[in-house]
């Protein structure tokens, strides 16, 4: 028997501008495709969290809480980009426990008071800091590692992934793999 699908990257109607299904109609879906898990993972932070907890409980499914996080290239204070760079890189956050949970709270509020610039950004010196009872995954295109394997920079890409094994641990970063028919998803 296989292994059930959970589905671990997902944007609510918190996500502005980018989710489309309300949390009540993810959670729907979810136990139509009998998951016994789901994640929250909007962009930036976590203002769904509560209503998503609830709801997956109410459904019996676990919850899994996270958010897409802004990664600043250099310092969250940075408010500087060349025309080169961008100003933040996805990575997925999620909490494994209740530290986890609350390192996340941090993280979000640090991105919203002191690293926002267009969004809410953190950088590895937070995270270093706030990295217990979190489990990373590389995120979507935007993520540092798809970045450099899609610039060809593949020693760049190998950097980043055992920077963020280091960071998080071993069993806590994981990469995704995605296809929604973007180009860029497939790299051959």
């Amino acid at each position: 028997m296989s292994a059930p699908f959970v589905s671990l990257h997902n944007h609510t109607e918190y996500s502005f501008l980018d989710g489309a299904i309300r949390i009540k109609d993810l959670v729907a879906r979810a136990v139509e495709f009998h998951m016994p898990a789901l994640a929250i993972t909007d962009h930036g932070g976590l203002f769904g969290a509560i209503e998503f907890y609830d709801a997956c409980m109410a459904a019996g499914i676990k919850p899994v809480i996270g958010f897409e996080a802004y990664v600043a290239p250099h310092s969250r204070l940075d408010r500087s980009t060349s025309k080169d760079e961008h100003s933040y890189n996805h990575l997925i956050l999620l909490a494994r426990n209740e530290t986890g949970w609350k390192n996340l709270m941090r993280l979000s509020t640090i991105g919203y008071l002191e690293g926002f610039y267009y969004r809410p950004r953190i950088d590895m010196e937070v995270l270093r800091r706030h990295s217990a009872g979190i489990i990373a995954t590389s995120a979507c295109v935007a993520g540092a590692i798809p970045r450099a394997l899609l610039d060809g920079n593949l020693e760049r890409a190998k950097q980043l992934a055992q920077e963020y094994l280091v960071l998080f641990g071993e069993g806590n970063f994981y990469f995704e793999l995605q296809n929604h028919g973007i180009d860029e998803e497939i790299v051959a």
